[in-house]
């Protein structure tokens, strides 16, 4: 009853001010567009770091020694022969110093053949020699061309800054967080765009190609398609607005519920520069899915709308029935959206968290525009003869499609379709349990294969010994002990270990290189490749590594390994992180500890596994939330059984799906994940809510449900279909990710509208007793 009381005041309060409420809608929402015009892209690369974690406590501990993760390769590659021209040093040259100069690149740790930390030694007759591999006297003859290839090999840096063949050569740096001459957050899509302009566009000739790897040219990359994640959203808009003319069959019903979703839209954008956020590149689409929800909310006003419109009842008395009939079951689906969306932060991760509060907004504003706005407009709608006759038409022609679904409520077919549900629960149990987190392709799975990122990443890993994929294991020990023969011995055989595990491209710690300095001091002997034992001949080894090398720090305590992987997909990562905790447990050590982990796959490592534990805890959460919230407005455990197991069915199956497609949970994908239980459950709740009204009415299971299908269901039917052809589009996005998630959303959206028109009512048949009057009023 005090239910009631409130929907009845809140009716009164709403109906009785429509126009100061519409004046209302209308100021907010031209200052939320006034606001979104400040709206930016916010990326940056701690945002992905879960800096909770294990690895990434490690990470921050040391970067300031060793360097951070967000690192920039670039390649310069001879198209005919090798490097030894004197075109292409002049080239090579000529990009070191321009990268040098990009803002927000630290010049400390910028490494090319042309920088001064690039250096070899080499025992002569008189001692101990060493110098730049390029010396500061070089000049591009053939005798000095031939010096440098000495001093190349003389360096151990084939494979590293030299292409392994001598096609091509490097130039490699990290990246500031800060950029120091504006003293604000670096701009990583400007850094981006400076290397396009200042390196691959002034470099590229018939004689050299250029390729650039790094976080920052992904970023780049990702909002440079931005303007094709626009072009595909307004192709979804155009479609959906089309279907949804063909449905309402009326211009001015079609401007509203789309209006009314896009408002949502503008006012989640609105205020989050408002709060203090930007949006992230790989959040662009959360506004798209906001879309999405506010034209399935809106259809179903529309629908009922419809209903009472045909009935007989004048346009504001039709309004008042479809906002009482619609509030509640509305509020109960969006609420159901936002807790699980605001669930998804319980990952640690910021970008993560941005998303999920971006995703939390929009929907609590559908709750304004849909659940009050749109009555209101619906209010002053005036619809004549020929609109009831297009409806009476459209009723018609549905009625013999409406007969067949509504088989689903009898016992013969329930039992077919539950028995397929079943299967069809096995093989989600089966395949969704092969899903993997984090990336499951070589190159960044963002963009597509063929894009120009990935073509140079293939080339760098094809021609390099190294790439931009790296894990850092920081081992640290006592003070002094990189002259402790035992200490260097433990680093040494865990380099060798690590360096035979699959997935591992090559392996460089301090041990290795002090090896071949102990070489070099004995006539290049490999016999005396070795670690020596007598203290002052390690001195000896170690003494001419400097700690600009990244492989000991001023007082030897802490000596990385780098680890270069062959890619960094999710079972490469997971193989290797598996066999550095194996190994550390197998071999404990007083002196020497292994911690996990730097380097762009360190941070992978630590995303994925916040990720694997995070994601069952969410779906615990989202799915008790649902089901609380579904007990609520039924008060039937019975009636929450039909609507919760569809629903999770539908995201087994969506596992099952993403596994198939070698999809990995991730960051780009969790969204959707919530998505599809959102949505699944505004169809179960819509349905549910309209079968129990003609239950209440002493109907059979079997008249109320096809009653059902007239109204509710044709709406739900109608936005499934409408929705997954509009992200359908998505599929041929230059950007991977938005295809991926097209697929999936497109999945979800058919699979969620089956099971709330087929197998809820297949459950209703046999879970809900055969007594009529099974709801109290």
């Amino acid at each position: 009853m005090k239910l009631n009381a409130f929907r009845t005041g809140l009716e009164k309060l709403i109906f009785n001010n429509r126009r100061i409420l519409l004046g209302f809608f209308i100021l907010v929402t031209l200052l939320m567009s006034y606001s979104l015009t400040s709206l930016r892209i916010d990326a940056g690369f701690n945002k992905l770091l879960p800096l909770e974690h294990e690895y990434m406590q490690t990470y921050v501990e040391h970067r300031k020694e060793f360097g951070g993760a967000n690192r920039i390769l670039i390649a310069l590659m001879s198209k005919q022969g090798d490097i030894f021209t004197p075109e292409f040093f002049t080239t090579l040259q000529n990009a070191t110093d321009d990268v040098f100069f990009i803002p927000g690149v630290d010049r400390a740790q910028v490494t090319s053949l042309f920088t001064p930390n690039v250096r070899f030694t080499e025992v002569v007759e008189d001692g101990i020699s060493g110098g730049n591999v390029v010396p500061a006297d070089f000049e591009p003859t053939s005798e000095g061309l031939e010096k440098v290839r000495k001093n190349i090999l003389k360096a151990g840096i084939l494979g590293r800054l030299v292409a392994n063949d001598f096609s091509g050569a490097a130039i490699s740096a990290q990246l500031l967080d800060v950029d120091p001459a504006t003293g604000e957050k670096l701009d990583l899509i400007k850094v981006s765009h400076l290397l396009e302009e200042r390196i691959r566009d002034k470099y590229q000739s018939d004689q050299v190609s250029v390729h650039i790897i790094g976080f920052a040219k992904v970023i780049g990359d990702i909002a440079d398609g931005a303007q094709r994640v626009i072009l595909f959203f307004c192709i979804a808009f155009a479609i959906t607005s089309l279907l949804v003319f063909l449905y309402t069959r009326s211009f001015i019903l079609t401007l509203i519920p789309i209006g009314c979703s896009l408002i949502a839209v503008i006012w989640q954008l609105g205020l989050l520069p408002i709060l203090g956020y930007g949006i992230d590149p790989m959040g662009l689409l959360v506004p798209f899915l906001i879309f999405a929800i506010g034209v399935s909310h809106a259809v179903q006003m529309i629908t009922a709308n419809t209903a009472e419109v045909r009935a007989g009842a004048d346009r504001l008395e039709a309004a008042k029935a479809c906002f009482r009939q619609l509030l509640i079951p509305g509020f109960i689906a969006l609420a159901s959206d936002t807790i699980g969306f605001i669930t998804i932060q319980l990952i640690e991760i910021q970008v993560i968290q941005e998303m999920a509060i971006t995703a939390s907004l929009g929907v609590a504003v559908i709750i304004l525009s849909n659940l009050i706005l749109l009555p209101i407009l619906l209010s002053y709608v005036k619809t004549g003869r020929r609109y009831k006759r297009r409806v009476d038409e459209q009723t018609r022609t549905l009625k013999p499609i409406w007969n067949f679904f509504e088989r689903a409520a009898e016992p013969k077919f329930a039992t077919v379709i539950i028995a397929i549900a079943i299967i069809l629960l096995g093989f989600g149990l089966w395949k969704g349990s092969d899903i993997k987190m984090g990336d499951m392709h070589r190159g960044v799975p963002e963009l597509r294969t063929d894009s120009r990122y990935n073509q140079d990443s293939k080339v760098i890993t094809e021609n390099f010994s190294i790439g931009v994929d790296l894990i850092t294991v920081i081992v640290e020990t006592k003070p002094d002990g990189c002259i402790d023969y035992d200490i260097m011995t433990a680093i040494d055989r865990f380099a060798w270990h690590m360096n035979n595990v699959d997935g591992v491209q090559s392996v460089i710690g301090l041990p290795g290189i002090a090896k071949i300095i102990n070489a070099g001091w004995n006539e290049g002997s490999l016999k005396w490749q070795v670690l020596p034992r007598n203290q002052a001949t390690m001195v000896q080894a170690v003494g001419y590594i400097p700690t600009s090398s990244g492989l000991l720090n001023s007082d030897c305590s802490v000596m990385p390994v780098a680890i270069f992987t062959k890619d960094h997909k999710a079972e490469t990562i997971a193989n290797i992180v598996a066999e550095v905790k194996s190994y550390r447990e197998q071999h404990v050590s007083e002196n020497v500890t292994f911690r996990l982990a730097s380097g762009n796959v360190g941070v992978m490592a630590a995303t994925n596994e916040e990720v694997s534990a995070a994601q069952f805890p969410i779906l615990l959460y989202v799915f008790g939330a649902v089901t609380l919230l579904c007990f609520y407005e039924f008060r039937s455990i019975r009636a929450v059984l039909c609507i919760i197991l569809p629903l999770a069915l539908v995201s087994l199956l969506a596992y099952a799906l993403m596994s198939i497609l070698e999809i990995g949970l991730k960051v780009s994908t969790l969204p959707v994940v919530a998505l599809g239980v959102g949505v699944g459950v505004d169809y179960g709740i819509y349905i549910f809510s309209r079968l129990r009204s003609y239950l209440r009415k002493g109907q059979t299971l079997q008249e109320a449900y096809l009653h059902t299908l007239a109204i509710t269901g044709n709406g739900v039917v109608f936005t499934g279909v409408t929705l997954a052809i509009g992200v359908a589009t998505w599929i041929f996005s230059p950007l991977k990710f938005q295809a991926d998630m097209g697929i999936l959303l497109t999945f979800m959206f058919l699979v969620n509208m089956l099971g709330a028109i087929l197998l809820l009512p297949a459950l209703a048949c046999f879970l809900l007793p055969k007594s009529r009057n099974i709801f109290s009023k």
